[in-house]
């Protein structure tokens, strides 16, 4: 085991939540930058003997400040709070802090597709990132995730009305990961880093059809659910709108068998296993 710390970005959001887990899991010192210390989020990562620290995505000084003496960073931005130029922003000051405290491994939690010249412009924002990472002096791992089980939760109420909503014909897979999975691919990387120095690897653990999706959510919450396509006219957001084009286009590629075989340590939870573990309760 390191006797330096893993810095952990965002720790207390979805991505940096659930790679501070499996670190935690799996014994590992952790360092995790938050916004608010103070928050309760916060506090109980401090309670779970996290060294919390205060700092910003965009600050590169508190970036630099926590990223002394650490053993490798997972590192996450985001585009949407201000933007696709400040995710860019984000990233520069990731990367410029870890140049100058000589990270030893950075792993970057992009998008996959965002190496598809998608169009879509919080793919495009994690590709610029990715283009400045790849140049320059830090050793890097990139992971490119699916989209998650999660976002179907943002529809929570639909879908316990009996209608999930999806811009995507009923037998058209998308490529889905559970946030675990992720957490767990990364702190994997994170405690052996030099097997993917380099790389860039695509996550998925399931690609079910809207179809199946809504038949699973049925069979969780014991009534029916139907899926019901959102024509693309219908979504005014324009980043969403390019997503879902992408997605009705050529989409994500991941060989997802190969990737499960070559990774058989990591759980890849399946679609109907997250709908039945996180949705069970709302019988």
């Amino acid at each position: 085991m390191m006797d330096e710390p893993i810095l952990v970005l965002a720790a207390t959001g979805g991505q940096g939540g659930a790679v501070t887990d499996a670190l935690l899991s799996r014994g590992a010192r952790i360092r995790a930058l938050v916004r608010d210390p103070g928050r309760e989020s916060a506090r109980a990562l401090a309670g779970q003997g996290v060294d919390v620290v205060a700092g910003s995505l965009s600050d590169r000084d508190s970036l630099a400040a926590a990223m002394r003496g650490v053993a490798g960073v997972f590192a996450f931005t985001t585009p949407f709070e201000a933007g696709v130029d400040a995710e860019v922003g984000q990233g520069r000051a990731i990367l410029s802090a870890a140049t100058r405290e000589r990270v030893p491994h950075l792993v970057f939690s992009s998008v996959a597709g965002a190496d598809q010249d998608s169009g879509v412009p919080h793919f495009e924002s994690k590709a610029r990132i990715e283009a400045e990472l790849a140049a320059g002096d830090v050793p890097y791992t990139i992971l490119g995730p699916t989209y998650f089980f999660d976002n179907a939760l943002g529809g929570a109420r639909r879908i316990r009305d009996g209608v999930l909503d999806l811009p995507l014909p009923p037998d058209r897979p998308l490529q889905q990961l559970a946030r675990p999975d992720l957490g767990a691919f990364a702190a994997k990387v994170l405690l052996d880093p030099s097997p993917y120095v380099g790389q860039r690897i695509e996550l998925a653990g399931d690609a079910p059809t809207p179809s199946r999706m809504a038949a699973a959510l049925g069979a969780t919450l014991g009534r029916e659910v139907r899926h019901e396509y959102v024509p693309l006219s219908a979504i005014d957001n324009a980043d969403m709108h390019a997503m879902w084009t992408f997605l009705n286009g050529p989409g994500y590629r991941v060989d997802i068998p190969a990737l499960h075989a070559a990774h058989p340590d990591i759980h890849w939870t399946g679609f109907a296993d997250w709908a039945h573990r996180t949705l069970a309760s709302a019988r």
